[in-house]
């Protein structure tokens, strides 16, 4: 079965006898018990509901994982899997992440739960090698990463992982399965904010785990009944809707963005475009190699921070908003919304300037969407 039928047909989990196409929304807190020790399967929703394991089960298969598990949000999900963790384990990140992970990493479970994390450029295998100590016990990458695109080579880090008995979790947000699985190239773990293009309208928060390793199904199945993050029955029936149309909004997103990035390689006003779709993208060829498309989010750089402030109130179609993977197209400022908890120094050093500015391409038309950039950068 293809992906792009799996999206729709993805799970062959029955849950009732009327032949209803779409899945049931088991809003059910409560499932009684048929007698004393017998059970249905199901018995309170904070450990499985039928409509949530049915988005599970498709997230689990579109991913090629033995498991799924479906989360209130994206940071409930990455929360998780830092559970797996104990005081004094130390996790070595790729020095591209989303301000949310930063924050997570470095003000909850950095001093609250005793953790220790290490930065690296996750391109560069001898450094992470160099950063692996006694106590390390999983690398945590993200690729592409927001906002400055920078792609790992996932293959390379597994290998490297699998050679320390290191786990490796990979944030797939950007590419999502359709174009990326993370988990056939060795990670053992993948995360994802469904809330951005698994989910792809702009109005559900969801979060997601897939896995391939057999050792994890326990612990993080325990680990989701306890803590209760769990996604709610009708967010799940929405998330199940939304992935149906998952490959055509893909290929759509990507052709926009394909376009926008080389329209806006030729504007004179925009110093630079980060794009893995452009052949001048230094990890092109390891896009190629382990994606079969590079997405739908860009970001460029405008001339001066005045300029960039000038692109976010100049547009009319585009809106200015913090999120990404929507029929939509956003525009964030990632310098004062997503990123804004990283330092200043380490921000900057990581091309995150006040001249940034992150493009989350929708499904509009190409035409309305270069006229409208058009307008706003060289008005």
């Amino acid at each position: 079965m293809t992906i792009n039928t799996k999206c729709i047909h993805g799970s062959t989990k029955k849950y009732d006898t009327t032949g209803a196409v779409s899945v049931p929304i088991f809003q059910s807190a409560v499932f009684s018990y048929p007698g004393v020790g017998e059970t249905t399967g199901f018995d309170y929703s904070r450990q499985q509901n039928p409509t949530r394991e049915y988005i599970e089960d498709i997230i689990a298969n579109l991913e090629n994982g033995i498991g799924g598990l479906a989360f209130a949000s994206g940071m409930a999900a990455i929360t998780l899997t830092m559970e797996l963790f104990s005081p004094g384990d130390h996790i070595i990140l790729s020095d591209n992440l989303y301000g949310g992970s930063y924050r997570l990493f470095y003000q909850i479970y950095t001093k609250n739960n005793g953790l220790s994390f290490t930065l690296v450029d996750a391109g560069d295998i001898s450094a992470i090698e160099k950063q692996i100590t006694p106590k390390t016990k999983a690398i945590f990458i993200e690729t592409p990463s927001n906002p400055v695109m920078h792609v790992t080579d996932i293959a390379a880090v597994s290998a490297l992982a699998k050679a320390h008995d290191l786990l490796v979790i990979a944030d797939n947000t950007f590419l999502t399965p359709y174009f990326q699985k993370p988990l056939d190239l060795g990670v053992d773990i993948v995360v994802h904010s469904g809330t951005k293009f698994l989910g792809g309208h702009n109005d559900t928060l969801s979060g997601f785990l897939a896995w391939s390793n057999p050792a994890l199904s326990d612990k993080l199945r325990f680990l989701h009944k306890c803590t209760g993050a769990c996604l709610s029955p009708f967010d799940s029936w929405l998330m199940i809707r939304s992935i149906k149309t998952l490959s055509v909004r893909m290929d759509r997103h990507e052709e926009n963005t394909r376009r926008i990035a080389e329209w806006l390689s030729n504007q004179p006003r925009i110093r630079k475009v980060y794009y893995p779709g452009l052949k001048t993208h230094p990890q092109y060829e390891i896009s190629c190699r382990q994606a079969t498309g590079f997405g739908g989010v860009l970001s460029f750089e405008a001339e001066s921070a005045e300029a960039a402030l000038k692109i976010l109130g100049g547009v009319r179609i585009i809106q200015f908003g913090e999120s990404l993977g929507g029929a939509e197209s956003l525009l964030t400022y990632p310098v004062l919304q997503t990123h804004a908890d990283i330092p200043k120094e380490e921000r900057e050093a990581k091309g995150i300037t006040d001249k940034l500015i992150r493009l989350s391409v929708g499904l509009e038309d190409y035409t309305d969407l270069t006229n409208d950039l058009d307008r706003a950068i060289n008005s």
